[in-house]
């Protein structure tokens, strides 16, 4: 017997944080990039779908890893991100308000 399929939603949702559990410490990629990388699994969603995923993920994810294509944190959590990356010692652009994505760019 088959087992019972997983509701688009979930597996959506379950895919995302798959990839974004894989992102080092220390490191960063967007949402753009985890969208890609789902896509290729999935063939759909996009970055938007990704950050709608991430602001329900919870504090069990590592959601300051997850920044947009300037590399910025959400902006409403952006101290606490950025708390987090330099905690890790992610590579920050000179005023130390975005990430350097050419210096800490994980690809998935």
């Amino acid at each position: 017997m088959d087992p019972t399929p997983i509701p688009p939603a979930e597996e959506y949702l379950a895919e995302v944080l798959t990839v974004v559990e894989r992102v080092p410490a220390g490191r960063a990629t967007t949402y753009g990039l985890v969208a890609e990388a789902v896509a290729d699994v999935l063939g759909r969603g996009g970055p938007r779908q990704v950050g709608q995923v991430m602001a329900r993920a919870g504090s069990g994810v590592a959601w300051w890893r997850i920044v947009n294509a300037a590399g910025s944190p959400p902006a409403h959590h952006l101290e606490a991100a950025l708390t987090e990356l330099r905690a890790e010692g992610c590579p920050l652009t000179r005023d130390g308000r975005r990430v350097d994505l050419r210096r800490a760019v994980w690809l998935p």
